[in-house]
């Protein structure tokens, strides 16, 4: 691996600035994924503080536009429960303030609606007869989506039968 990066040229901080920003204009970027990319062009990290600034400035790294994107995507698409969501925030070095922020995203009403259709979905699919032992295993599929195991533990004993 030492000897691939040898062999990469090594970009000047103006041309690793502009990789930079199409790599953020892309999709939204957390200045940690920004960061790492920057170390692997070759910048030292005096030039990686300077590039990662001036993209702040520019608006082409915004941790709070960021957290509400990350929130967002893994919520509706992925379905992701919040405890996930927050520790993947956290992965990724966002601040409390934009965290807070970012988990506004997740509309109360709809997040119970999502965990009781999964919930659903997944009963629907277990082949376990024993009744303990099936809510035992959709709580625990929930758990590991990231729910909160008293909001699941709720709703498995509301529909699951």
């Amino acid at each position: 691996m030492m000897e691939e990066r040898l062999d990469k040229k090594r970009l000047t901080p103006k041309q690793a600035k502009l990789k930079a920003a199409n790599y953020c204009a892309y999709q939204e970027r957390s200045q940690k994924e920004v960061k790492k990319k920057l170390y692997d062009l070759g910048l030292w990290k005096d030039e990686v503080d300077e590039v990662l600034t001036d993209l702040i400035i520019e608006g082409f790294i915004n941790e709070e536009r960021f957290a509400k994107s990350y929130v967002g995507g893994k919520f509706r698409v992925k379905k992701w429960g919040r405890n996930r969501i927050l520790m993947g925030l956290k992965e990724h070095h966002i601040s409390k303030y934009c965290i807070k922020k970012g988990m506004e995203e997740i509309d109360d009403s709809e997040y119970k609606s999502t965990l009781a259709i999964l919930i659903e979905k997944k009963a629907f699919t277990e082949k376990e007869t024993n009744v303990f032992k099936r809510r035992e295993k959709i709580s625990r599929s929930m758990i590991y989506k990231g729910y909160e195991s008293s909001l699941v533990w709720e709703f498995v004993n509301d529909l699951v039968n």
